[in-house]
């Protein structure tokens, strides 16, 4: 198999897993790189450095360790054709809320008060 097969190329959502021979890491990123799409990847190594470092490089939204790994209380999505943002975590809230700046002359009486405002940081 090479990467020009339609299961290497798009993603196949299923019990689904191609499988081609690389010359070496830096050939292996390359190829698990190069497809339009980019939600969910792993890399399986006992070095978890090694396992860190390689999922630094690779053009995914998700890298796994000897795994598919997900955790719904952090963000998840792809990266290029996969999809444009995140659901989950804190990344996944941010679609749904307004963020509003106020700037003023002078602090108002609350703040001067030393009355903490939940939300804002106090300076």
């Amino acid at each position: 198999m090479n990467n020009s097969s339609t299961i290497a190329r798009e993603e196949i959502f299923g019990p689904v897993l191609s499988v081609i021979p690389a010359d070496d890491e830096r050939h292996a990123v390359a190829i698990a790189s190069d497809s339009p799409y980019g939600l969910n990847a792993s890399v399986f190594t006992n070095d978890v450095e090694r396992a860190r470092a390689v999922a630094g490089e690779l053009r995914s939204g998700t890298v796994g360790h000897n795994a598919m790994r997900s955790d719904f209380g952090i963000a998840f999505g792809g990266f290029k054709q996969s999809g444009v943002g995140r659901e989950g975590g804190r990344e996944g809230l941010l679609a749904f809320l307004e963020t509003k700046t106020v700037i003023l002359d002078e602090p108002t009486a609350r703040y001067r008060a030393g009355d903490p405002v939940p939300g804002l940081s106090q300076r």
